[in-house]
C-alpha cells in the first residue's frame, strides 16, 4: 500500500498543517510516514505545500512527482499541480475560491465548497479541515481516531479547545458529496 499526496495553497491557509496532520496520523496507524514542506520566503500569501507519503512499505524518495490525490486550497494551487496528478487520480479543491476549469478527462475532479462549510461552522480558519476531511472521504487511508490523535498533537495544549471544531469540520468535509455533473 503506497499513498502520495500533494497539499497545496497559499501560506496561512493551513495545507502544511493539514499535511502534518496526516502524517502524524499515519504513523499512528502503523505506516510509515513522510511530511515535506516547501514554501516560499513570504510569511503570508507565498505559495505553500507539502508532500506526503503514507505507506506499510519502505519510502526511497521524500519527492513526490506524480501524486495519487491533490489538494489545492486555491486556484494557483489547482493550476500548478492539475497536469502532475497520476491518471485515475484525483484533484480535491475549494470552490470556494478556485473557478479554475478541469483540463483532463483521466482524472476526478472533487469541488468542495470548504469556504462556505467553514463559515457556516463559525471559523473561516477551518477551510483547511473541510478539505482534509473530503481527503479522508476518497481515500480513507487512516482512522478518525488517528487523525483525532495528530490534530491533538498538532494543536498542542494551548488549542485544545479547537479540537471539537476542528473535528467537526473533518466531519463536514468527509460528509460533502459531489453530484453526478460536477
Amino acid at each position: 500500500m503506497l499513498h502520495e499526496f500533494v497539499l497545496s495553497g497559499y501560506g496561512g491557509q493551513g495545507a502544511l498543517l493539514i499535511g502534518q496532520i496526516l502524517a502524524v496520523a499515519g504513523t499512528r496507524e502503523d505506516l510509515n510516514a513522510m511530511w515535506r514542506p516547501t514554501y516560499g520566503p513570504e510569511k503570508r500569501g507565498g505559495t505553500a505545500y507539502c508532500d506526503v507519503i503514507l505507506t506499510d512499505g519502505a519510502i526511497g524518495s521524500p519527492v513526490v512527482d506524480e501524486p495519487e490525490i491533490v489538494v489545492a486550497m486555491d486556484e494557483r494551487s489547482f493550476v500548478r499541480f492539475e497536469h502532475d496528478i497520476v491518471p485515475g487520480g484525483t484533484l480535491i479543491y475549494n470552490a470556494s475560491m478556485c473557478a479554475a476549469r478541469p483540463s483532463r478527462s483521466d482524472i476526478r475532479y472533487w469541488p468542495v465548497p470548504a469556504g462556505e462549510i467553514a463559515h457556516a461552522l463559525g471559523s473561516d480558519k477551518v477551510a483547511n479541515m473541510v478539505l482534509l476531511g473530503a481527503l479522508l472521504d476518497v481515500c480513507p487511508v487512516v482512522t478518525d481516531a488517528a487523525v483525532e490523535a495528530g490534530l491533538k498533537e498538532k494543536l498542542g495544549k494551548a488549542k485544545q479547545s479547537l479540537l471539537a471544531l476542528n473535528m467537526e469540520a473533518i466531519q463536514r468535509g468527509k460528509a460533502h458529496r459531489v453530484k453526478d455533473g460536477a
